[in-house]
């Protein structure tokens, strides 16, 4: 075997090793998603408001994130929406809640706020919403 075949067969080995350890942070990341996901979207189903379905969501996401930084707010909210939206058949009636995770209205889910997801809210933007 050539000096040019060997070193190739390392640089591939050494690529496939990568992509393996690699890989488990993927679906981590992917599970930590889905977590927050059906915390949030439980929560609120079951009549909780959205600071307090937010902070327990957010709570696992950043806790059990397996990155070396912690994960901001924003990001979290971003992760619970891709959960949603790729699977809403796994979070059913979740889809008028996400609003909120941006600063849309924040009333507590009710029979009526249920029954009627096309209100729209006349309230001013919370900006202070990611501010912890």
């Amino acid at each position: 075997m050539g000096p040019i075949r060997s070193s190739l067969v390392l640089s591939a080995a050494a690529l496939i090793g990568a992509v393996w350890s690699v890989s488990p942070a993927v679906r981590a990341a992917e599970s930590t998603q889905e977590k927050g996901a059906k915390i949030y979207c439980f929560m609120r189903s079951s009549g909780n408001d959205h600071t307090v379905s937010w902070n327990a969501a957010y709570a696992v996401i950043k806790r059990q994130g397996s990155g070396m930084f912690k994960t901001s707010p924003e990001h979290a909210s971003v992760m619970i929406t891709e959960a949603v939206v790729k699977d809403p058949g796994n979070f059913p009636d979740c889809g008028q809640f996400l609003g909120d995770l941006f600063g849309g209205k924040t009333q507590p889910a009710t029979a009526a706020t249920l029954g009627n997801s096309s209100s729209v809210s006349n309230s001013a933007e919370d900006t202070t919403r990611y501010s912890y």
